[in-house]
């Protein structure tokens, strides 16, 4: 059934005004309700081309322009506004008089031109200052974010501005969050690629847009909710640190990435703190040279301990390990073997293959650390002094770099 509207009246402009707003509501609903004053002389720039073949000034055209840049401010998508346009010159085009009478078809053609190089204009003035408008927005929806962030992992701003603040990201700052760092292998002249694929597949995969994700220091930033997912979507890439890493090694740039990522903490100071950890389990794990593409600040707690007296340290293992230099071959496999050894739970088989030699040289190396060292690793007291002295050496670069005075 074909909607009526009505037809403009010759006699007078009030006629006139009325079928252009008939026109504009009519059109407005096809948009799903798009507001009718983003039209704003549009409909009768239309109607003078067709009646004229008036083409639209500059001025009139940057009106129009402004207009887009209403339409992305309101929130209105780029489709539904040149939906607008679209139908309304439709609807225009389908009750204008003078052509359903006229018998000459170059009347028609003419009239037609005229509407279309409107149409055509104004579309593409509507567009561009919709654009224009969304950059802005972007640009300053993305200085907030960046404030924000700055503000939640220093964690000494004002409580209720940052929950204020946070609502619109869709932040809830009483829940339990985690912060995961990102570094690239080199600095990237453009995060933006990174950026969106990480906020794509954790949105995807946590099913929760509780998840702020930013630049700080050249890494990359996520702060993220720490519950489990979602039920069904279980597997090991469910852990934030591999989500990212994953996701992160099929860009181009940037390879080979390191993620590390730091412990749940309940509030908005959680975030901060588990921050500091991240940020220092990345610090501890340049030191110690670990290549791991993912790691969990958890893991790297015992090397907070060890280094917050780095002279004590210092000392355990000038005492402890600086003997086994006299070894052939010098300190270094001995302390290799050490750390293997410790790592797989004392199972000399095992150190033995991670190592690549046979069980026979870890056991004499393990002799030969009892004979220097004065410690066995056999026993419990000794052992733990012997483990607390590898994992300070390794903190520390030992015996690779001196020990420092």
């Amino acid at each position: 059934m074909t909607e009526s509207v009505p037809r403009p009246d010759p006699a007078g402009a009030r006629g006139d005004d009325q079928w252009l707003a008939e026109v504009a509501r009519a059109a407005s609903a096809d948009a799903d309700g798009v507001p009718v004053e983003l039209l704003g002389d549009y409909l009768r720039l239309l109607r003078d081309a067709a009646v004229t073949g008036r083409r639209p000034r500059r001025g009139e055209l940057d009106a129009v322009g402004v207009l887009g840049r209403r339409a992305a401010e309101q929130g209105v998508s780029a489709g539904r506004a040149v939906r607008l346009y679209l139908s309304a010159a439709r609807r225009l085009w389908r009750h204008l008089p003078h052509l359903d009478r006229s018998s000459d078809s170059e009347t028609v053609r003419a009239a037609a031109d005229a509407v279309l190089h409107v149409v055509d204009a104004a579309v593409a003035t509507l567009a561009e200052g919709y654009a224009v408008a969304r950059r802005e927005l972007v640009r300053h929806e993305e200085s907030l974010r960046r404030e924000l962030v700055d503000d939640l992992l220093r964690g000494d701003s004002d409580l209720g501005g940052l929950v204020e603040r946070a609502e619109p990201f869709g932040l809830d700052l009483a829940r339990v969050h985690q912060v995961a760092l990102a570094a690239p292998s080199h600095r990237l002249p453009d995060a933006e690629p990174a950026i969106s694929a990480l906020e794509r597949v954790i949105f995807d995969r946590l099913g929760d847009r509780d998840v702020l994700v930013a630049t700080k220091e050249g890494l990359l930033v996520v702060i993220a909710p720490a519950e489990p997912v979602r039920p069904g979507r279980g597997g090991p890439t469910d852990d934030l640190g591999r989500l990212m890493h994953g996701e992160l090694d099929r860009l181009a740039r940037g390879r080979p990435w390191q993620v590390v990522v730091g412990r749940p903490h309940p509030g908005l100071y959680g975030i901060a703190r588990s921050y500091e950890e991240a940020r220092e389990a990345l610090a501890t794990a340049r030191r110690l040279h670990t290549d791991a593409p993912v790691i969990d600040a958890h893991d790297l707690l015992i090397y907070r301990v060890l280094l917050r007296d780095q002279p004590a340290m210092v000392d355990l293992v000038r005492a402890v390990l600086t003997p086994l230099g006299g070894a052939r071959g010098g300190a270094e496999p001995l302390v290799d073997t050490l750390a293997e050894y410790f790592a797989c739970g004392e199972v000399a088989t095992e150190a033995a293959r991670r190592l690549h030699v046979s069980v026979r040289t870890v056991t004499y190396r393990l002799d030969r650390i009892r004979t220097l060292s004065g410690h066995d690793p056999a026993e419990p007291r000794d052992r733990f002094t012997l483990h607390a002295a590898v994992l300070g050496a390794r903190a520390l670069g030992w015996p690779r770099r001196a020990l420092p005075d």
